[in-house]
């Protein structure tokens, strides 16, 4: 049973592995090991003050890896799962191991959905996203723009030119699209 004190009964014995494995176990004579002076052998020893730990309560269905039984004993809630972005979290887990690369692709994935999806949301709020002051452009103009992007050591020199562009072109696409859209509804409405 997971998350208990006892320790899993090992699958070879120490001799098998020996034998399997060249140069198994060359740390088992505590003469041989580093910590040998301050280390203290007490094999009955967990540390642990409890048999099984008491459980936080689930108010939510979280998301756990198909590799365990149930979730950990303790478990974050600060940031619960929304949306599509939630949808495409919850795929992954409940569909691939931790193990597999789709699984970790699915949940980067879903941070950029959930980006995304808190972009838009703004829109809807008193104060939507503005992507002029907090990409810090404005600053630029007034903080030596040429010396401070020619001098130096800047690691971002590279993609400096791009920059512009991967900032203003969803801004610009996303305009275009709202603008179509109520555009095709306006003229629906005429009709």
């Amino acid at each position: 049973m997971a998350y208990t004190p006892e320790k899993p009964p090992l699958p070879e014995t120490f001799d098998e592995l020996r034998a399997r494995i060249p140069g198994w176990g060359v740390d088992r004579d505590p003469r041989d090991r580093p910590a040998v002076p301050r280390e203290r052998f007490d094999p009955g020893a967990s540390g642990a003050r409890w048999e099984f730990p008491e459980r936080q309560e689930e108010k939510v269905p979280r998301e756990r890896s198909i590799e365990h039984a149930f979730l950990t004993p303790v478990f974050g809630t600060a940031a619960p799962l929304k949306g599509v972005s939630g949808a495409i979290r919850r795929f992954a887990y409940a569909r691939y191991s931790e193990a597999r690369a789709a699984h970790w692709l699915l949940l980067l994935g879903a941070d950029r959905v959930d980006a995304l999806e808190s972009a838009l949301a703004s829109f809807v709020t008193l104060r939507p996203d503005d992507p002029i002051t907090e990409t810090g452009v404005l600053s630029e103009a007034s903080h030596h723009p040429v010396a401070s992007r020619r001098e130096g050591s800047r690691a971002d020199l590279g993609h400096q030119a791009l920059d512009p562009l991967l900032n203003a072109v969803p801004w610009v696409v996303g305009g275009g699209l709202a603008f179509a859209g109520v555009r095709s509804v306006v003229r629906a409405l005429r009709r």
